[in-house]
Protein backbone atom coordinates (compact mmCIF):
# COMPACT_ATOMS: atom_id res chain seq x y z
CA UNK A 1 0.00 0.00 0.00
CA UNK A 2 3.04 2.71 0.82
CA UNK A 3 4.45 1.65 -2.68
CA UNK A 4 1.01 2.63 -4.59
CA UNK A 5 0.91 5.48 -2.52
CA UNK A 6 4.43 6.93 -3.14
CA UNK A 7 4.04 5.89 -6.68
CA UNK A 8 0.39 8.41 -6.47
CA UNK A 9 2.54 11.04 -5.19
CA UNK A 10 5.22 10.77 -7.79
CA UNK A 11 2.99 11.03 -10.48
CA UNK A 12 1.37 14.20 -8.85
CA UNK A 13 4.41 15.93 -8.75
CA UNK A 14 5.24 15.07 -12.44
CA UNK A 15 2.10 16.53 -13.50
CA UNK A 16 2.95 20.11 -11.44
CA UNK A 17 6.11 20.15 -13.93
CA UNK A 18 3.70 20.58 -16.81
CA UNK A 19 2.68 23.94 -16.09
CA UNK A 20 6.16 25.07 -14.08
CA UNK A 21 7.35 24.30 -17.29
CA UNK A 22 5.16 26.76 -19.46
CA UNK A 23 5.41 29.40 -16.76
CA UNK A 24 9.46 29.39 -17.24
CA UNK A 25 8.86 29.29 -20.98
CA UNK A 26 6.96 32.52 -20.64
CA UNK A 27 9.11 34.17 -17.72
CA UNK A 28 12.49 33.38 -19.17
CA UNK A 29 12.05 33.84 -23.37
CA UNK A 30 15.61 35.66 -23.86
CA UNK A 31 17.47 32.56 -22.51
CA UNK A 32 15.64 30.08 -24.25
CA UNK A 33 17.05 30.66 -27.73
CA UNK A 34 20.78 30.89 -26.49
CA UNK A 35 20.71 27.51 -24.74
CA UNK A 36 18.60 25.87 -26.74
CA UNK A 37 21.46 23.05 -27.31
CA UNK A 38 22.44 22.70 -23.60
CA UNK A 39 18.59 22.51 -22.93
CA UNK A 40 18.13 19.64 -25.19
CA UNK A 41 21.33 18.10 -23.76
CA UNK A 42 19.54 18.58 -20.23
CA UNK A 43 16.64 16.66 -21.78
CA UNK A 44 18.41 13.54 -22.96
CA UNK A 45 20.74 13.20 -19.49
CA UNK A 46 17.46 12.95 -17.95
CA UNK A 47 15.92 10.52 -19.97
CA UNK A 48 19.27 8.85 -20.01
CA UNK A 49 19.39 8.78 -16.33
CA UNK A 50 15.50 8.04 -15.50
CA UNK A 51 16.44 4.52 -17.69
CA UNK A 52 19.03 3.75 -15.29
CA UNK A 53 17.00 4.96 -12.18
CA UNK A 54 14.03 2.11 -13.61
CA UNK A 55 17.04 -0.25 -14.12
CA UNK A 56 18.10 0.32 -10.61
CA UNK A 57 14.88 0.49 -9.29
CA UNK A 58 15.48 3.82 -7.23
CA UNK A 59 11.69 5.46 -7.85
CA UNK A 60 12.50 8.47 -6.25
CA UNK A 61 15.22 8.93 -8.51
CA UNK A 62 13.85 8.30 -11.93
CA UNK A 63 10.39 10.53 -11.11
CA UNK A 64 13.23 13.20 -10.29
CA UNK A 65 14.87 12.88 -13.69
CA UNK A 66 11.26 12.69 -15.23
CA UNK A 67 10.77 16.19 -13.47
CA UNK A 68 13.39 17.47 -14.89
CA UNK A 69 12.78 16.20 -18.57
CA UNK A 70 9.22 17.75 -18.14
CA UNK A 71 10.07 20.96 -16.93
CA UNK A 72 13.02 21.60 -19.63
CA UNK A 73 10.33 20.25 -22.90
CA UNK A 74 7.86 22.67 -21.58
CA UNK A 75 10.45 25.62 -21.53
CA UNK A 76 11.64 24.95 -24.62
CA UNK A 77 7.87 24.49 -26.38
CA UNK A 78 7.31 27.63 -28.79
CA UNK A 79 4.37 29.81 -28.07
CA UNK A 80 1.33 28.91 -30.19
CA UNK A 81 0.43 31.87 -32.36
CA UNK A 82 -3.21 32.89 -32.34
CA UNK A 83 -5.33 32.75 -35.70
CA UNK A 84 -6.65 35.38 -36.99
CA UNK A 85 -9.86 35.46 -38.59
Amino acid sequence: MLEVLKFIIGILVLAIGFPLGNYLAKATKEELHAGQRWFNLIILASFIGAILSLILGNDALMFGFLFMAIITRRSLKKPEKKKRR
